[in-house]
């Protein structure tokens, strides 16, 4: 059964600073979703995780945090794997029809990024985004670029980003605006690290972990 998850998507016309903090004036006024959900067998870590997110005319953001531990971050190119790594993840397509395709955003720890257009929601058809695109997305964290070896200790880690319209291109069906919705599930995951674990805030009902399953996404209400 799909439970269509809301998230209402809060409008913040100033005051977004890029700095990982999550107590800010500007990000405390925006609501916090849970990832209360995990894919295959109950993980023995399960990291509680929080996101944020807002917008404004030109621009998207997104506040991760994770209170965590088993945390690394090999990856430090972008558009180099990172779901092995520490990572939070925004699968979303940009209006109501994830038919119309879906981009994934992957975020490890230290800010390395994959991004990625899947149209259609064809997953075998990835369309990577250019490297220089991704550099234009205004990411901050609080860890170190490479955690190697793996930190084994107790910590709470963010990470937020500025995510520009203008990157979407084509494919952006609905400008946020109050009223619009879009499509979309964050994620958490570590799959090469000691205590791997797949979190989910929209439930996904699929045997095995896979995120790219667009028919589980909930629903991004802009306000």
């Amino acid at each position: 059964m799909i439970i269509d998850m809301i998230y209402t998507v809060k409008q913040c016309t100033e005051g977004y600073e890029n700095a990982p903090s999550w107590d800010t004036p500007f990000w405390n006024t925006v609501p916090a979703a849970q990832l209360c959900n995990s894919m295959g067998e109950q993980p023995a870590h399960f990291p509680k995780t929080e996101v944020k997110m807002a917008y404004d005319e030109t621009a998207l953001f997104l506040m991760f945090r994770v209170e965590d531990r088993y945390v690394r971050a090999v990856a430090a190119r972008h558009q180099q794997s990172v779901c092995g790594d520490s990572c939070v993840e925004f699968f979303f397509s940009p209006g109501p029809d994830t038919g119309k395709g879906y981009f994934n955003l992957e975020m490890n720890c230290g800010g390395t990024l994959l991004f990625h257009f899947h149209p259609y929601s064809d997953r075998a058809r990835s369309i990577e985004i250019p490297e220089a695109d991704c550099n234009r997305i205004q990411c901050s964290h609080s860890l170190p670029r490479i955690v190697n070896p793996e930190r084994t200790e107790p910590v709470t880690w963010t990470i937020s980003c500025r995510i520009p319209l203008a990157l979407l291109g084509e494919a952006l069906q609905v400008r946020p605006a109050p009223g619009a919705l879009w499509r979309g599930n964050f994620y958490k995951c570590a799959d090469a690290t000691s205590h791997p674990h797949w979190l989910t805030w929209a439930p996904v009902d699929a045997p095995r972990p896979d995120f790219h399953l667009p028919r589980f996404f909930g629903s991004l209400l802009f306000c």
